[in-house]
């Protein structure tokens, strides 16, 4: 008797069963909304754990002088991630071998270079503990 008692207000309320499709549905799109949730955090993760650090050598005077077609100057951009964009200069004249004003008054003559605190112009490719231990910025 209650089984037709709950029956009878459910219909009176307008609740009746969900369906199916419409739950399997719900929970597949939930867990597609977290997975991208989850890579999304991921990718900013990877792209951005050094801006701390960046910003901290940035503050320093720290610099990295590269060009558009240098592959080594790609290879540190890429070991830094989006975190490059605080130290990187570009020195690369679009269309041309040439370098800009700016990186010759500094005196780079080969890429990627690092210009430190000291003044110190240093080539060539550095591992984010070098970067930490040369410009005296903690790793994040």
């Amino acid at each position: 008797m209650s089984e037709e008692r709950r029956k009878r207000q459910q219909e009176r309320l307008g609740v009746g069963e969900a369906d199916p499709r419409l739950r399997k549905f719900m929970i597949v799109g939930g867990i597609l909304v977290l997975l991208a949730a989850a890579y999304t955090a991921g990718w900013y993760h990877r792209n951005h754990r050094y801006d701390a650090m960046a910003k901290c050598m940035a503050s320093r005077q720290v610099k990295m002088f590269g060009a558009y077609w240098c592959p080594h100057c790609a290879d540190q951009k890429e070991i830094l991630g989006k975190s490059s964009r605080f130290v990187y200069v570009e020195c690369g004249v679009p269309g041309s071998h040439a370098e800009a004003e700016q990186c010759t008054a500094q005196g780079v003559k080969v890429f990627p270079t690092w210009r430190f605190a000291d003044g110190a112009l240093k080539p060539g490719v550095f591992s984010v503990e070098e970067l930490s231990d040369k410009s005296g910025c903690s790793l994040p």
